[in-house]
């Protein structure tokens, strides 16, 4: 048996990272995580205008390195090109197909990564 995340438990883990904020700009079907008002991840809810029809599965979008979005986009099939982002920097990942620590894992990334872009002295805080 592998343990898969639902969206309460993608949306409690993201929250738990320090410094993170939620917001929906994007309507009602999308919550937006982030940190220091960038984005790192946004989390679908259902239905509404961000609804791909061919693909109602639950996803998440995620912000990671050109490198990295290639390399697991070439290792799962449940992470694709993002389908409302810039896909060179964004990836949906179909979260229910993936080993909950995996996507723990990629979220932490995610969120590293825009850390890592912060100025210096607020990125201390978060490292």
């Amino acid at each position: 048996f592998v343990s898969r995340m639902n969206i309460e438990q993608v949306r409690e883990y993201t929250l738990s990272l320090l410094g993170v904020t939620e917001d929906q700009p994007f309507g009602d079907d999308i919550l937006t995580f982030r940190l220091e008002g960038k984005i790192f991840v946004c989390l679908w809810l259902g239905g509404g205008e961000h609804d791909m029809k061919e693909s109602s599965e639950p996803r998440l979008a995620l912000k990671l390195s050109p490198e990295r979005n290639e390399e697991l986009r070439s290792q799962f099939a449940a992470v694709t090109p993002a389908w409302h982002w810039n896909k060179k920097h964004w990836s949906d990942v179909y979260y229910e197909q993936i080993e909950d620590g995996l996507v723990q894992d990629w979220i932490k990334e995610s969120y590293q990564l825009v850390a890592s872009k912060l100025p210096k002295a607020i990125r201390q805080k978060y490292f």
